[in-house]
């Protein structure tokens, strides 16, 4: 009689109930928020060619895909806004009717229990596209606090349930903070972008966002893509000024980043499905060389079994459709 000593691991893969009941990681649509862009004397809607599928909205028609994303379940988003005039000061990000300004209250008028999240930035506002000032062609660190802060105080001001600074400026953490809590608006939340690398993943979204560097690169503010310890040292920093919660971007090449962030802290965090990792998988789909949904699903589950409590995925009104089909869990 043979020797039966070995495990018999496929019995918990038997059958497709099996699967699920033994499951270990799922997705779920309260996992998602979609990010949005919405420009500044848009009339109607614009696709955006690097991005298929994202659009740039005017304001009548971005209230209308507020509508359409709430149908899905998805619980939020998170604005880019693209203005109309840009200046050294970048001043129509903290203007009080700027693109973002304008779309939260636009947004929260549609849906009041949208989660409505703003990315905190400068670098679509000015003319160099970097996400602090520029003084004698250096990105200055000190003197850009006070406008982000600024920043983020407007967008709090118009009804933001949370501001994510992701401009990667030594403390602006402690001066967003500092600034929202003197104003009265303690219940605001930070999701602090606390792990951003300098990545060439992020090649598509600069023509979603108008915010291409006119002059250098962003190396000496994003962080190298090769380093760990010093992102964990970045988000350190970030709780101890005051971030709730914090994100590591992107997401699909740095999943240990995000393994060691969940373990380091206990805030919840957060991952970027950035736009190249969008635009590639919907290149390949176009093509037919993959399934989109299978692989779409596949990253969104390897996001969540690295730690990650929340998604920012252009993927999410897909897979808020799919999970819709499958009964709400992947």
């Amino acid at each position: 009689m043979m020797d039966m000593t070995f495990r018999r691991h496929r019995r918990l893969r038997s059958s497709a109930n099996m699967r699920a009941l033994v499951r270990e990681t799922n997705v779920d649509v309260q996992d998602l928020i979609y990010p949005m862009f919405v420009e500044e004397g848009l009339q109607g809607v614009t696709e955006i060619g690097a991005m298929p599928g994202v659009s740039h909205y005017g304001i009548d028609e971005f209230r209308r895909e507020i509508v359409r994303i709430s149908e899905l379940g998805i619980p939020g988003i998170i604005l880019f806004g693209i203005p109309a005039e840009k200046d050294d000061l970048a001043s129509s990000a903290y203007a009080e009717q700027g693109v973002v300004q304008t779309a939260v209250r636009a947004a929260k008028q549609e849906n009041p229990a949208l989660i409505v999240m703003t990315d905190v930035c400068l670098c679509q506002y000015n003319p160099a596209g970097h996400c602090g000032l520029v003084r004698d062609g250096k990105i200055v660190n000190d003197a850009s606090l006070e406008l982000i802060a600024k920043t983020a105080l407007s967008h709090a001001a118009a009804g933001a349930d949370v501001v994510a600074p992701s401009d990667m400026m030594d403390g602006r953490v402690q001066a967003i903070r500092e600034t929202l809590d003197a104003h009265e608006l303690t219940d605001v939340a930070i999701l602090s972008y606390a792990v951003k690398y300098s990545s060439a993943f992020y090649g598509p979204f600069r023509e979603a966002a108008h915010s291409a560097p006119s002059f250098g690169d962003r190396k000496t503010y994003q962080m190298d893509p090769a380093n760990v310890r010093e992102g964990l040292r970045e988000a350190a920093s970030d709780v101890e000024e005051g971030a709730d919660m914090l994100m590591v971007k992107p997401a699909l090449s740095y999943l240990d980043v995000i393994q060691r962030v969940r373990t380091s802290f206990d805030v919840p965090v957060a991952t970027y499905n950035v736009s190249a990792e969008y635009s590639m998988v919907k290149a390949a789909a176009a093509q037919g060389w993959i399934d989109e949904k299978s692989i779409v699903m596949e990253m969104m589950t390897s996001f969540k079994r690295a730690g990650a409590d929340f998604i920012l995925t252009y993927h999410a009104p897909d897979v808020a459709r799919w999970l819709a089909e499958t009964k709400g869990t992947y």
